[in-house]
């Protein structure tokens, strides 16, 4: 499965509407619960667009690997992108 850009664009747009929703949650003083729970939405949406991004990465550095366009450096490029995404 290869995402498209507009796959990974409606995501972020769903996010960013999420966010906003936050913001009026806390302007509102809603509980603290209901505005956590929002937040871990936000992050576990967040993530699963990463993964989608990562997921493609991946694919593309493989690909040049087994090609030889830069084997071993889209291999290096692979494990920096994936050390830097799991931070």
């Amino acid at each position: 499965m290869r995402p498209d850009k507009e796959t990974v664009l409606r995501r972020l747009r769903r996010i960013e509407g999420q966010v906003k929703g936050l913001q009026r949650m806390v302007a509102e003083e809603r509980p603290c619960a209901e505005v956590l729970d929002q937040f871990a939405a936000v992050k576990t949406a967040l993530y699963s667009a990463g993964i989608l991004m990562l997921e493609n990465h991946t694919r593309e550095c493989i690909r040049n690997a087994r090609e030889g366009d830069g084997g071993e450096d889209a291999l290096d490029d692979l494990v920096r992108v994936v050390r830097k995404f799991a931070r």
